[in-house]
């Protein structure tokens, strides 16, 4: 439609030019002495049409010749830039498939483009990482060591590869530089713990679970297995003495105190060093929140001296503990090894028979044989303490 509104356009053009021209009877006169040319009026129009033309092809034709340098850099920068960015989502595909070694001839394509250098820096990296090429890792983070706007990821990048490549003091060092420069997000927290877990820097890594607990950035299967791990090393150092092991329970926060795990180690670690007073009031705090066995037997070894008012105590507390728990072998055990050491032969029988009967383990079974055998033989019955050391011993093969 177009097309014939233009051809009738023209047609009508071309009428009204031919018919103005035919009744157009002016002319034109060029005069400059001595010289004269005259001209119809029609052919004048016809040459100034032709001389316009010939003037706007020449201008434009001068215009494009000068534009050529600038058209011929830009065509090539646009190449470049196309190449580039080909490279660059090579780059990233192949390495999201797991070809790495395309991965990095790709994002090597892809750094010569200026605009994806960093990029692409850290695309080989990784890609280098995978094929454990640290060499050729650590210069493709080296390209961007001057470049700002790439130093956090840079270094986020860095810390996480040398995490995984078990280097935890070159990752912390990255984490301190990208902690100067005021950086701080969750990736980086969670980075962090993991390169101060390699490095076993325990109170480092108890604060990072803290801070990660409260942005709901760690699991708490996770959160509570790193935890456990940390006080087991923190509490079970065999270089601590009685007072550095004091110093060390008095950093632990109260809600974690009566975790049974952390009671459980701490207990045990405060009866290695004879501060048994201690670690009774440990177990006994952490079983009032939450009963578990362990704490249970730490508490048990944790007995005071015989005859004492704190054996009292302690027989005690177990027999209130055994009237909400009358099947726990555990606690019968217990409190059977308590009347033992306080020699009331009779509780001490019948608990730890009690404690042989529910035992669900040989190491229960072979303890309460252990203690009756002794029980026996301290009251002088050399049968029943032989029967008994024979038991346990049966268990221990066993």
């Amino acid at each position: 439609m177009r097309l014939f509104l233009w051809l009738v356009a023209m047609m009508a053009a071309a009428i009204g030019i031919a018919v103005t021209a035919r009744f157009n009877p002016g002319n034109v006169v060029l005069f400059y002495p001595p010289h004269r040319i005259d001209l119809s009026l029609n052919f004048f129009v016809v040459l100034e049409v032709a001389l316009f033309a010939f003037l706007y092809v020449l201008i434009r034709a001068f215009r494009a010749t000068v534009k050529m340098p600038g058209k011929v850099a830009a065509y090539r920068q646009h190449k470049r830039e196309r190449d580039g960015n080909k490279g660059l989502r090579e780059a990233l595909k192949a390495l999201f498939e797991g070809r790495f070694g395309h991965a990095e001839k790709a994002a090597l394509r892809a750094s010569e483009l200026p605009e994806n250098a960093g990029v692409a820096a850290l695309i080989g990296a990784r890609a280098a990482h995978r094929m454990r090429q640290s060499a050729r890792r650590d210069q493709w983070l080296n390209k961007l060591a001057g470049d700002n706007s790439m130093k956090t990821a840079r270094l986020m990048t860095a810390t996480e590869l040398l995490v995984d490549d078990h280097q935890p003091e070159q990752a912390l060092e990255a984490v301190r530089e990208l902690n100067a420069s005021g950086t701080r997000h969750i990736h980086a927290l969670q980075m962090s713990l993991k390169a101060q877990q390699q490095a076993k820097n325990w109170p480092e890594v108890l604060r990072l679970v803290r801070s990660l607990d409260k942005h709901r950035a760690l699991h708490p299967a996770l959160s509570s297995r790193l935890r456990e791990l940390a006080y087991d090393d923190m509490l079970s150092d065999a270089s601590h003495d009685a007072e550095s092991l004091l110093r060390v329970w008095s950093t632990v926060p109260n809600a974690d105190r009566i975790k049974p795990y952390v009671a459980c180690r701490a207990a045990t670690a405060l009866n290695a060093r004879g501060l048994h007073d201690e670690a009774r009031v440990v177990a006994e705090e952490s079983l009032a929140a939450d009963w578990d066995e362990r704490v249970v037997r730490a508490y048990r070894e944790a007995a005071a001296p015989a005859g004492s008012q704190a054996l009292l105590t302690q027989i005690e507390h177990c027999e209130n503990w055994a009237n909400a728990r009358p099947t726990d072998a555990e606690l019968a055990l217990t409190l059977g090894s308590l009347c033992l050491k306080q020699k009331l032969w009779g509780k001490a029988q019948r608990y730890l028979e009690q404690a042989l009967s529910d035992a669900g383990d040989p190491r229960m079974v072979r303890e309460s044989h252990l203690k009756l055998a002794q029980m026996h033989e301290a009251l002088g019955q050399e049968e029943e303490a032989a029967n008994h050391y024979r038991q346990c011993a049966l268990a221990t093969i066993l």
